[in-house]
């Protein structure tokens, strides 16, 4: 018998601690089934199902490939812009709020409430969101974006604080003994430790960003989602297929974008 293999035996136990998280887990998982109901299911919800399945294999070609305002390529290019735009316009208006929460850059107070704050947006969904800015600026794209900016700066605001709390301090001292000035610091001391991560962070958010602009359109903020369940809601399958391969295909495509340019920034 080897050493590792001795002090492996000789370690500690946790035989009581395994079996009550296991324990909770499975009663967990039992009351949550519970829940499932399939008395429903009844034969006409099988013959939906089967509809929307040969709606996606046979699609409405002129819709998915036609230029007009109503084609499928028109509102994916509309619904990416509105995750594009909601995306940088967050990205830029989280920086300066993920400095006033970061507790190794302003006092305690001020770092508190502006977490209270954060947390408070990240609490609301984002179609909430999108209602209540439909009711200001009325239907459209515009509200989309209005609301993809918001639920942006929930997400990035947190994740753009805990990279400046891991800043390496040293360098702001070297460049404090030298008689830098605030502005200094953070322009060649804190934001070139910070760029790669914040655009990696950014990046990923906006593939986020373009499925959830894509469900915005269901309560009428813009997007490819309005028409996607008007297609539904009318039994007219082979649009929504047509829709629905459109959109996956977007997706895939920037995915694998945002997955390329997020390994090179990590990467360096």
């Amino acid at each position: 018998m080897t050493t590792i293999q001795k002090q492996l035996l000789a370690s500690p136990r946790n035989h009581r601690y395994i079996l009550t998280v296991t324990a909770i887990i499975l009663i967990l998982f039992l009351w949550s089934l519970a829940s499932v109901n399939l008395q429903d299911m009844n034969q006409n919800g099988f013959k939906i199902a089967l509809n929307i399945l040969k709606g996606i294999f046979s699609p409405d070609l002129d819709l998915l490939f036609n230029v007009s305002k109503q084609s499928v390529l028109f509102l994916l290019v509309q619904t990416a812009a509105i995750a594009f735009l909601g995306t940088i316009v967050g990205a830029i208006l989280s920086i300066p709020l993920a400095f006033l929460a970061a507790s190794n850059i302003v006092p305690k107070p001020i770092s508190w409430l502006t977490r209270l704050l954060l947390i408070v947006i990240r609490t609301i969904p984002a179609l909430v969101y999108g209602l209540m800015f439909i009711r200001v600026s009325g239907p459209g794209p515009f509200a989309g974006v209005l609301t993809v900016c918001l639920t942006s700066i929930g997400m990035l605001s947190k994740l753009y604080v805990d990279a400046i709390e891991e800043l390496d301090t040293r360098v702001l001292e070297s460049m404090t003994s030298i008689g830098c000035t605030t502005l200094e610091k953070i322009r060649f001391g804190i934001f070139p430790q910070l760029l790669s991560v914040f655009l990696s962070v950014t990046i990923y958010r906006f593939d986020m960003n373009m499925r959830e602009a894509s469900i915005l359109g269901l309560v009428g903020a813009g997007g490819i989602g309005a028409p996607l369940i008007f297609a539904m809601n009318s039994y007219k399958w082979s649009q929504v297929g047509s829709i629905l391969i459109g959109l996956v295909i977007l997706i895939l495509i920037i995915e694998w974008m945002s997955n390329r340019i997020r390994t090179k920034l990590i990467k360096g």
